[in-house]
């Protein structure tokens, strides 16, 4: 097992305390309580707790996708059924008992139009998820592949959004139901 390095030690102990709390409850002493890091260090890495945070984000970015893109490609092969199983994925995803919801949606709604960066790294996380359902709508022969996605990623923050106000993971069904409903109203089945 490969060691952290006290950056990764660092974002992992803020993205657990971001998620669970939020940015701004959770302040530079939590962190370095949590992580056991000293403060010394962590400003080594990071300038401020912005600049904490916008690699907490990325990092979420980063390792969430990954996950999605594995967990759909290995449960489902064809592009149809993979835009579909997203939400197999999210319902499981939401039944974890440390599900908080999505937080760059969290980070958006705690910082709005007051931090350009972190609204951009924000925005990158849904552009992002948004092209990988893209590519397998085109993939599924959609006629309308980007029309498509943006249909599926409003399902598929709706349905995180509920699941944290709800606290039912079932919500994910209900998205997938409406999301089959927009797949074959853009992909001809043959």
């Amino acid at each position: 097992m490969t060691r952290l390095s006290k950056r990764e030690i660092l974002i992992d102990a803020s993205r657990e305390l971001f998620i669970a709390r939020g940015f701004h409850a959770v302040g530079v002493d939590t962190i370095l309580k949590k992580s056991g890091i000293s403060k010394r260090t962590l400003y080594k890495y990071f300038k401020s707790k912005e600049d904490l945070i916008l690699a907490v984000i990325r990092h979420y970015d980063e390792t969430f996708r990954n996950y999605l893109m594995r967990e759909v490609e290995a449960r489902k092969d064809s592009a149809y059924e993979q835009l579909l199983v997203i939400f197999d994925v999210s319902e499981q995803w939401f039944s974890e008992a440390n599900f908080h919801g999505c937080l760059a949606v969290k980070a958006i709604g705690e910082f709005s139009e007051k931090n350009k960066a972190i609204q951009r790294s924000c925005e990158e996380f849904v552009r992002l998820i948004g092209e990988y359902m893209e590519e397998l709508a085109t993939k599924a022969g959609a006629r309308d592949a980007k029309g498509l996605a943006r249909e599926l990623v409003l399902l598929f923050e709706g349905a995180i959004v509920m699941a944290v106000v709800s606290g039912n993971p079932k919500v994910a069904q209900q998205a997938k139901t409406m999301a089959r409903r927009c797949v074959d109203e853009h992909v001809k089945k043959n």
